[in-house]
């Protein structure tokens, strides 16, 4: 995973934005967690968790260190002065998103639809939990080859779908504040659009990255 050429003193705003965007899921997760480990009341809100855990836990476990470990790959200088925890972190990362993957497509499988969701938002999982789990192969597949390029390239496409939540708690915040709880069609909506956002956001950081070692210019995103 890597990140386009930036001057020193601005290549950390990323990773720190990448991080504070994943302050919310993860405390959610932590909270989760800590309900699953104390034994809270049942709600209906939770019960699918307590009826099968196991899945629930290892997502979270995993899903969180994917999401702060993967800002700091995001930091090129880092990268270049601690190659060995570049290696070792980006092993950690590979095992993590592919866990989150994998459990997260598991749950969506398996568990009970909470309220609110509905036969869109249902596919939106399974595509984007399939994408995110070939995304990481192909990312392993092309560090075999030694294709550093296309490794970056998968990874950060990975991360970026892994960091949908943290994105999604944009995409609902306004609707919260002006309308209220979101019907099944509008969470579809802003569920995807996370998704979508950070996917955009990943194609142009990759497409800058490769258009920066090719000498040639990027416009802004706008």
């Amino acid at each position: 995973m890597g990140a386009a050429s930036v001057p020193r003193r601005f290549e950390w705003q990323l990773p720190a934005a990448l991080i504070v965007l994943s302050v919310v899921p993860s405390a959610a997760g932590i909270a989760r967690l800590a309900e699953l480990a104390r034994g809270a009341t049942i709600t209906a809100a939770n019960a699918r968790f307590f009826a099968m855990p196991l899945p629930a836990v290892l997502h979270l476990i995993t899903v969180i260190p994917f999401c702060i470990l993967g800002a700091l790959q995001f930091a090129p200088s880092f990268r270049r002065r601690h190659r060995g925890w570049h290696r070792a972190a980006g092993r950690v990362l590979v095992a993590c998103g592919l866990v989150a993957a994998l459990t997260g497509l598991g749950m969506t499988l398996t568990y009970p639809w909470p309220a609110g969701d509905g036969v869109a938002l249902y596919a939106e999982r399974l595509v984007v939990g399939s994408a995110m789990l070939i995304s990481i192969l192909l990312a392993v597949n092309a560090i075999r080859r030694r294709d550093f390029v296309s490794h970056g390239a998968w990874m950060t496409r990975a991360y970026a779908l892994g960091m949908g939540a943290g994105t999604q708690v944009l995409t609902h915040l306004p609707y919260f504040i002006l309308v209220g709880t979101p019907t099944v069609p509008a969470r579809a909506v802003m569920m995807g659009a996370g998704w979508v956002i950070n996917v955009v956001v990943a194609e142009w950081v990759i497409r800058r990255r490769v258009s920066r070692v090719a000498g040639v210019a990027v416009p802004a995103l706008s």
